[in-house]
């Protein structure tokens, strides 16, 4: 059947020219990795730094693998990380359909398109012949064996219903293609093999779809791992038989991480450096921010993996988005691999929290102050005591759960050799500190500081100390005894002003009842 070659020119018809068009295309196969999202922040920093538009595509043809929800798993991460799409699956646009799935009649279309201009051929070799030429020679690629098959033989095995595929034709000679990152690459297309671009069930192949696709949506720059430099010179020959214009190809190097793996023949475990992947259960997008990590920080830590500033900016660290939209330069990709490392991303979560405004950071601490602290007490208090403290939101329960339940401890934690008290000490402080908490009448910092500084100076004239020595002299027994902790967010009157005075004169007796 003769192809319309009307509906190709109405097709093209379609295509947007005139502005750099980038696009994240995931396959819904699992949640979305560092690496992932490396992708995605790259390909949006590029579109928006041009002004141009930001595309999300959904790849998913691979239905054997396709994850329930997991699209949605993708567009909420994109959210949160503030990587607005322009176009794509819900929002619509110029080039829609935006998943694969629903752009099916166009794939065979295309294939024998190809076919007809001698640059694709049907195979209609058997599994069976397939994997016993693997398994003469387990690297051999298909010999071409129906490249050669005349027309009527064509004809015959079409009109018999014979199932086939259709394969790449690749040219003899040389591919040359030009990477942003890598630059000039030259492979010799004897080592290439002829690929399915069409499998018989008529589903196109992956990198099929995806030349077809990047082609008809107008893509200029095509961001993916280098892993796919390899795949380059098949889509370059792609592009070059159908005429069409070769967009700028940005490979990025992996995402290493530092891992453990067990030998299979000792069983003992070692420390290696791998790449991170879904199949090997590294952390996603949510489970970083399950951890407690902040989406400003992820983000701003995972573009700086494999990416670096130029000029006046090479030591900046932090980066508001609109910042990184100034400032992304493809030519501040690395060639080199980069590690991923919790250490790092602690380091900027906890400046990221720090620059929180109070009333910001405690909206975010409140779900994980409850979780460990009854509703009574104050979570704005608590929040203003662990803001500075921590390096991600999962470490508030444990530091403040004192404040719900005084935790077990010995006698020994009175004893601070910097102050020189002993729990002897300790005890004839705690008494004195007791009548005077127990005499507050308005609890609050302010008469809680007033009343244990006043303290503090009637003890330095006694003993003809310095004040600032017995303040701290003065401090630790009531935070010992109202905490129970010796490493405590907050002083003693942050820690009694939470607790209110009825709580903090009940541990206070407690604490005096373990030193008699």
């Amino acid at each position: 059947m003769a192809l319309d070659h009307q509906w190709f020119e109405e097709m093209e018809a379609r295509i947007p020219h005139g502005e750099v068009r980038t696009r994240f295309a995931p396959s819904p196969t699992g949640y979305m990795h560092v690496g992932n999202l490396r992708t995605a922040l790259y390909t949006y920093l590029i579109a928006r730094h041009a002004k141009g538009k930001f595309i999300l595509r959904i790849e998913d043809t691979d239905q054997k693998r396709k994850v329930e929800d997991a699209v949605d798993v993708i567009k909420r991460t994109m959210d949160a990380c503030g990587l607005d799409y322009d176009e794509g699956p819900d929002v619509g646009g110029p080039v829609a359909p935006y998943v694969q799935t629903e752009r099916m009649g166009y794939y065979k279309k295309y294939a024998e398109l190809l076919i007809e201009k001698g640059c694709a051929y049907r195979c209609f070799c058997s599994e069976e012949r397939l994997q016993q030429l693997h398994a003469d020679d387990p690297n051999a690629k298909y010999d071409r064996h129906c490249l050669h098959l005349t027309q009527e033989e064509i004809d015959a095995k079409l009109a018999a219903g014979e199932p086939y595929v259709i394969r790449q034709k690749i040219p003899e000679g040389h591919t040359t293609f030009h990477d942003a990152v890598y630059g000039d690459i030259t492979v010799d297309n004897a080592d290439l093999e002829d690929q399915i671009l069409l499998k018989s069930d008529g589903l196109p192949t992956y990198n099929f779809a995806n030349v077809i696709d990047d082609h008809l949506m107008g893509i200029t720059h095509v961001v993916r791992g280098s892993e796919y430099l390899s795949s380059s010179p098949k889509y370059n020959l792609l592009y070059e038989a159908f005429g069409w214009e070769i967009p700028t190809y940005v490979h990025c190097a992996s995402v290493m991480i530092d891992a453990k793996e067990v030998d299979p023949e000792t069983g003992a475990e070692k420390e290696i450096v791998r790449k991170m992947s879904k199949r090997h259960g590294d952390p996603s997008y949510e489970d970083l921010v399950k951890m407690g990590y902040l989406s400003t920080a992820i983000v701003n830590y995972v573009t700086l993996l494999g990416w670096s500033p130029k000029g006046e900016l090479a030591e900046q660290e932090f980066f508001t988005m609109p910042e990184l939209i100034e400032a992304f330069d493809i030519a501040g990709i690395s060639k080199s691999p980069s590690a991923f490392n919790l250490e790092k991303l602690n380091y900027f979560n906890a400046s990221y929290i720090r620059a929180l405004s109070p009333e910001d950071f405690a909206k975010l601490a409140e779900p994980y102050i409850r979780s460990a602290v009854p509703a009574e007490l104050d979570a704005g208090l608590i929040a203003a005591l662990v803001q500075g403290r921590i390096n991600t939101l999962t470490e508030i329960p444990a530091m403040v759960d004192f404040f719900a339940a005084l935790p077990e401890y010995g006698v020994e934690l009175f004893s601070n050799k910097k102050n020189k008290l002993t729990p002897e000490s300790s005890k004839a402080i705690l008494e004195q500190e007791l009548a005077a908490v127990e005499a507050i009448q308005d609890w609050s910092y302010d008469a809680i500081h007033d009343t244990l500084y006043g303290l503090a100076e009637k003890m330095a004239e006694e003993e003809g100390a310095k004040l600032n020595k017995m303040v701290g002299k003065v401090m630790w027994p009531i935070r010992i005894a109202a905490a129970g902790k010796s490493v405590t967010p907050g002083g003693a009157v942050e820690i009694c002003q939470v607790l209110g005075k009825n709580e903090t004169i009940r541990r206070m007796k407690i604490g005096l009842e373990k030193l008699n």
